[in-house]
């Protein structure tokens, strides 16, 4: 399972570094420590609270930015549904929760799973992600 550093973490969750220590101080953000003695968030606990942190709507000093360099939206997968021949992926970016349908194939061949750091491209009517 992929792991983030406060800082990747504050990062996809569109705060500063400062907000996301405050938060795993608070105990708001489940964190412990990797073999370095760096705090780190699991990625599906980080993908878990990314979604509550946007359903919770945050104070003004947490608030995530909502804005976006040329329609790209750097976030953590926070669900994935296969079927068959398609898929339906989730992601959470600061505020924004984007959803891309897409093959199963590509999500194979990404790697994509709950937890994981990608990136929603927004183009038109279509979402499609890179994985980071």
């Amino acid at each position: 399972m992929q792991s983030y550093t406060i800082g990747q973490a504050a990062r996809l969750l569109g705060v500063s570094p400062d907000t996301a220590r405050r938060w795993a101080d608070a105990g708001r953000m489940a964190t412990r420590r990797d073999e370095s003695g760096r705090r780190v968030i699991d990625g599906r606990d980080l993908a878990a609270f990314s979604v509550e942190l946007a359903r919770g709507g945050a104070g003004e000093e947490d608030a995530p930015s909502s804005t976006s360099v040329r329609n790209a939206f750097p976030g953590i997968v926070t669900a994935v549904k296969l079927g068959d021949v398609a898929a339906q992926v989730e992601i959470q970016a600061g505020p924004h929760r984007l959803v891309s349908l897409l093959t199963r194939e590509a999500v194979e061949e990404l790697g994509l799973e709950v937890g994981v750091e990608a990136t929603a491209r927004v183009k038109s009517t279509n979402v499609h992600i890179d994985r980071a």
